[in-house]
């Protein structure tokens, strides 16, 4: 069997950007998924962006990454949320069709060079010497590699909930993965379990649309990515509604009166479940004021009359489905084609792994995804092309790649993960990041396009482009009055985008001086690093919970460190003498070791 520089388990969101950016770098790649034709699948909604996972999208596209170009082509709805708001959360969202999307990433996949693809079921990570050499598939094959990136979704030891009764799989109509989660805990890794859900799918020629209401597209469409061409993207782009309607009393009263068959509340699920998107049967217990909730009526594809039911995930048994769907205004004679159910699945708590998503425990292993307790494809995505870069510049014997909270929402995100870890599924929110007005969506390519560029995964075409777009938006806010470039020179940005930038970024000048104010202070503290082989039981007066958390999370940096759940600025203060006093003694070693030798 062929030599690999990197295998990519799984092939979800996760996967497909680890290893797109792998292929890209020059790194030959074998990407490893139990079933080509699931790649990129849309498991829960077939939506892209919203708060917060919208910024990460475009940020994502500006770095060389491939979901914002993908949503754009197989989008069939798009809006821009908070728009009543300030520019720092407004959120871009596309409602997507799931075929058209799996089927355009599956051919990006296929036609990328350094590529290949395999269908084959990863039981067993090969490791040696204290690092991770490939992996071995159900057949007993070995395929050996530099880098392996574990991208598994929520097929580790995967069981699906349906009322009281539950059977084993990786999501609907398909098997779990059963052996990675032994061979992760026979090589020292600890494994929990966390929960998700969806809801049941119902078909459109069934709905009484006269009883919802109608919630359509914004007009003009604005794209995610910042190479389609949004004069193009305006005049061609073909849009279908959503629509809204509620849930009522009837509805909870059925739900209150079958918890008894909930495997949430009957005890048979232990694990915990996401809880900024709860279950119905969670909604109506934790909210029992509430006489409705939101129920958003999505498509699934232009030709498809699937419904995704937006607001009712529920593992209740079928029979209990039926009744809640046939009591919201509109579904009262709705047929179901898919019921809901919730999933339980392994993941290794992210505080094993350093920023690069590397593991501490063996070396040249990534995770990306569900796998570190994440839930969201856009959170994935940004994950996957994270640790696919990252162990490319491994491979290549270069510096790490880690970006900060102060550049964007991807940096929040990981930082985030490896510093405070997770007890819940982690979904990314605007009010997580601290300079969220400087990391809107509308300036993601002025913040991170250039470092895009320097990984190798920019065109020059598109860079130069992007460089003649950014001269403008600086002589806009500097009124220097330079003149207005041609269309053709800025194609696909355009001239509005960048009156636009201008008088947002004039607009808010203040604040965003004084966000970067603060970003100053706290990068003093990123550039204290911890040196290799500090001893943290040797901090005198440090007490020995904040000796653990060190211990346990191993920061890279006083700045990290200070993020670290329970550690106090007392404690930081601490570290950061004993960091000090520790460079002195090992230069003073390294000075008598000269002298003697002399």
């Amino acid at each position: 069997m062929k030599r690999y520089d990197a295998i990519v388990v799984g092939a979800g969101h996760a996967g497909c950007e680890a290893a797109l950016a792998l292929a890209r770098t020059g790194h030959e790649t074998l990407l490893v998924t139990m079933q080509l034709d699931a790649i990129a699948r849309m498991s829960c909604n077939p939506a892209v962006g919203g708060l917060a996972k919208g910024q990460i999208v475009r940020e994502l596209d500006a770095l060389g990454g491939e979901m914002a170009w993908t949503t754009d082509n197989a989008g069939l709805q798009f809006r821009m949320l908070n728009r009543s708001r300030g520019p720092a959360v407004w959120s871009p969202r596309a409602q997507c069709d799931k075929q058209a999307y799996h089927m355009l990433m599956k051919s990006v996949l296929e036609k990328q060079k350094g590529l290949e693809l395999l269908q084959a079921e990863a039981v067993k990570i090969l490791a040696g010497n204290g690092s991770a050499e490939g992996i071995e598939t159900r057949s007993g094959t070995k395929i050996f590699a530099g880098a392996v990136i574990l991208t598994t979704g929520t097929f580790l030891n995967g069981l699906i909930h349906v009322g009281l009764k539950n059977y084993p799989g990786g999501r609907a109509g398909e098997p779990p993965a059963d052996g990675i989660s032994g061979s992760l805990r026979g090589l020292g890794f600890e494994v929990k379990r966390l929960k998700t859900g969806t809801p049941p799918r119902i078909n459109s020629q069934s709905v009484d649309f006269s009883k919802t209401t109608p919630e359509p597209g914004d007009e003009p469409p604005v794209p995610f990515s910042h190479f389609t061409d949004p004069e193009v993207f305006r005049r061609t782009k073909k849009q279908l509604p959503c629509y809204l309607t509620y849930t009522n009393e009837t509805t909870h009263e059925l739900i209150r009166g079958n918890l008894d068959r909930s495997p949430l509340y009957s005890g048979v699920i232990k694990s915990i479940g996401p809880r900024y998107c709860p279950s119905i049967e969670d909604k109506v217990v934790r909210f029992p004021e509430r006489v409705r909730h939101q129920v958003f009526l999505e498509p699934e594809g232009f030709n498809t009359s699937e419904l995704y039911v937006n607001g009712i995930s529920t593992s209740l048994p079928e029979d209990v489905q039926e009744g809640i769907v046939r009591s919201i205004a509109g579904l009262e004679n709705a047929v179901i084609t898919r019921y809901g159910y919730a999933i339980e699945y392994d993941y290794c708590p992210p505080t094993q792994l350093k920023p690069t998503l590397e593991s501490k425990t063996l070396e040249n292993l990534y995770f990306a995804g569900q796998i570190n307790g994440t839930t969201g494809y856009e959170e994935a995505a940004a994950q996957g092309f994270m640790a696919g870069v990252n162990a490319g510049l491994k491979l290549s014997k270069e510096d790490p790649f880690v970006l900060g909270r102060d550049s964007s929402y991807i940096g929040v995100l990981i930082d985030d993960l490896v510093t405070k870890g997770v007890d819940e599924p982690y979904r990314m929110f605007t009010s997580r990041a601290e300079y969220r007005l400087l990391l809107r969506f509308d300036n993601a390519d002025l913040r991170l396009m250039d470092t895009g560029r320097a990984l190798g995964l920019i065109p020059e075409k598109m860079y130069s482009k992007f460089e003649r777009y950014r001269e403008t938006v600086s002589a806009l806010v500097s009124g220097s009055g330079e003149p207005a470039p041609r269309p053709e020179d800025l194609s696909p940005w355009t001239l509005e985008q960048a009156v636009s930038e201008a008088e947002i970024e004039k607009k808010y000048s203040g604040y965003i001086r004084r966000q970067k104010a603060n970003v100053g202070k706290q990068k003093k503290m990123e550039t204290k690093r911890i040196p290799a082989g500090f001893d943290f039981d040797a901090i005198e007066g440090l007490p020995p919970e904040a000796k653990q958390k060190f211990k346990k999370i191993l920061p890279e940096t006083a700045g990290q460190a200070s993020r670290i759940p329970g550690i106090t600025p007392a404690d930081v203060a601490l570290l950061l003498i004993h960091i000090e006093r520790f460079k002195n003694a090992r230069a003073g070693m390294a000075g008598a070791d000269g002298a003697g030798q002399k």
